[in-house]
């Protein structure tokens, strides 16, 4: 006799669930356009029955909103770990890449969609995107404490550093770059940036 789902079972199944809503909507959003997009011409990409698809997200903006919710559950989590770890100065380098190569091809293209409507990420009710940004200042803040030089030159440099993801995939824009080389670019820029942070310039002699 088989038995029933667990409940932790269905929570999993309903998270992947609108996981793989999420990433056939935004595709359909980057490739068609938001406003061309409708519910109907999602469920009908994920071969559901919009009903089926209204059960799990109200709207277009609900889906944007947790797919921006997911990427500040991450930055958040990174902060919450860099909190808990020895404060040491490697922590800053060790924190930079988590978060660069935490990048996903999915998560790129979210960043892609973001950059090219502006005003749909700034009207999203909750914030998502601003609480990424929050995020990064809190991770920017809690290790510029560790650099071996702390003034407003180096805490700008380090925040450069966390968002060379972002620079390198707007750098790419037109080039057709496969996103392992975006995020190899990024964590390359970051590395030299963060390396560059972590030992002390000295003056004349």
């Amino acid at each position: 006799m088989t038995s029933a789902p667990s409940a932790a079972g269905q929570r999993r199944a309903g998270e992947e669930t609108r996981a793989q809503i999420g990433r056939v909507a935004l595709d359909l959003f980057t490739t068609r356009g938001y406003e061309a997009t409708s519910m109907r011409e999602i469920a009908e990409e994920l071969g559901i029955k919009k009903a089926s698809l209204y059960y799990h997200f109200s709207g277009k903006a609900e889906i944007v909103r947790s797919l921006f919710d997911q990427r500040g559950d991450e930055a958040e989590d990174l902060v919450e770990w860099v909190r808990q770890q020895p404060r040491t100065p490697e922590l800053v380098r060790a924190a930079v890449l988590r978060w660069i190569d935490s990048f996903s091809e999915d998560k790129l293209r979210g960043l892609r969609f973001l950059a090219a409507n502006p005003l749909l990420a700034r009207t999203l009710e909750g914030g998502g995107p601003r609480r990424i940004g929050s995020a990064l200042t809190d991770l920017s803040d809690a290790l510029a404490e560790l650099l071996p030089e702390r003034n407003a030159e180096t805490a700008l440099r380090l925040r450069m550093a966390i968002l060379s993801i972002n620079a390198a995939l707007g750098a790419s824009t037109g080039g057709g770059f496969a996103g392992s080389d975006i995020v190899a670019a990024a964590r390359a820029s970051a590395l030299a940036a963060v390396d560059s942070l972590l030992i002390p310039r000295t003056g004349p002699a």
